[in-house]
């Protein structure tokens, strides 16, 4: 059994987080906790998610520093802002837990990254090397040796998962590159109040054009570039990315099918569609990314589905634990 600690445990990706957990044979929830200057600190995680009430009444615990949990956790889950994970990961590692860091503190392994695209300077250059990117269909190996495993953000996901195949599978004509537009439901922005992601406020609209966190992290991980364009749409939860392409010459329908089967086929949490594409509602409040496709000539069309807070946070954190561990992939997942 591993004691496991749960920071940000009262956002909509640590109350995710703390279900799962709750419900795996291997874990044991040690603490929930939140920033001592939460307005959240003291309060049970039912009080505020009254849906786990009589399941999970354990109390929001305001965190002070690292060090009170030394020795009396395994694993540490990460559901806060970047420059709180930037600050949190290293001691937590220091004192031997695995960290698995669902913010964009440890994504890509360059320190100019984060000056240019988060505006400060990374000051854990040795962590940084060591972290391993958890775009779990694709880092099996390298999650089963990590310390710090950092799960990619929502949008990356979705695109990574739909263009990965593609790529490697040298498909795809560089000369056009894959043009990325993904809707996002309002709990992407988190649980904190604001008047831009209120839902009365939202309507279908394109935001972070050109300069969205997420698509240097797509680019620097798929290692083509790309347009990517996200849109915040007035739903609760999920994203749903519809990305365009060209293909090579003399590619056919049946080797993009091939491609994404060799990929997936032997992949729990990718569902693949033979025909048609998927909508949001086949994969809100589940664990997976589903993909569909057509081609017509030279062009390609590839959809991808997948929940913002589970495949895009929660469940893929939860699924590189298993890997990581050597536990079955879905364990309480599905």
């Amino acid at each position: 059994m591993l004691n496991t600690l749960i920071v940000g445990a009262s956002g909509y990706a640590g109350v995710e987080l703390a279900t799962y957990l709750n419900r795996h044979p291997h874990m044991n929830i040690t603490a929930l906790a939140v920033s001592a200057q939460s307005p959240d600190a003291g309060k049970l995680l039912s009080d505020l998610h009254p849906q786990l009430k009589g399941v999970l009444d354990l109390p929001l615990q305001p965190l002070r520093a690292a060090q009170e949990y030394a020795g009396k956790v395994d694993v540490v889950f990460l559901a806060t802002a970047h420059e709180v994970s930037h600050a949190l990961a290293p001691a937590f590692l220091d004192a031997g837990c695995v960290v698995f860091d669902l913010s964009g503190a440890f994504r890509v392994n360059d320190a100019d990254f984060y000056q240019q695209y988060y505006g400060f300077s990374h000051q854990h250059a040795a962590w940084l090397d060591k972290a391993v990117y958890g775009l779990a269909e694709w880092q099996h190996g390298a999650i089963k040796e990590a310390q710090l495993i950092a799960v990619p953000g929502c949008y990356p996901t979705a695109s990574q998962l739909a263009l990965k195949p593609l790529i490697e599978a040298n498909l795809l004509n560089p000369a056009q590159w894959p043009v990325i537009n993904a809707t996002s439901g309002v709990s992407g922005a988190g649980r904190k109040a604001a008047l831009n992601n209120s839902f009365c406020e939202v309507s279908l609209q394109p935001y972070g054009i050109f300069n969205h966190r997420h698509h240097p992290e797509i680019v620097a991980h798929l290692g083509v570039p790309v347009i990517f364009t996200p849109h915040l749409g007035n739903f609760a939860r999920g994203i749903l990315a519809t990305i365009t392409c060209r293909l090579n010459h003399d590619v056919s329908r049946e080797d993009v099918a091939e491609a994404f089967h060799n990929a997936y086929h032997d992949k729990p949490l990718v569902r693949l569609y033979e025909t048609g594409v998927p909508a949001l509602k086949a994969v809100v409040g589940l664990p997976y990314c589903d993909i569909g496709f057509d081609v017509q000539g030279e062009h390609l069309i590839v959809v991808a589905a997948e929940d913002n807070l589970l495949k895009g946070a929660a469940s893929q954190a939860v699924q590189c634990l298993n890997i990581r561990f050597g536990f079955p992939e879905t364990q309480s997942l599905i």
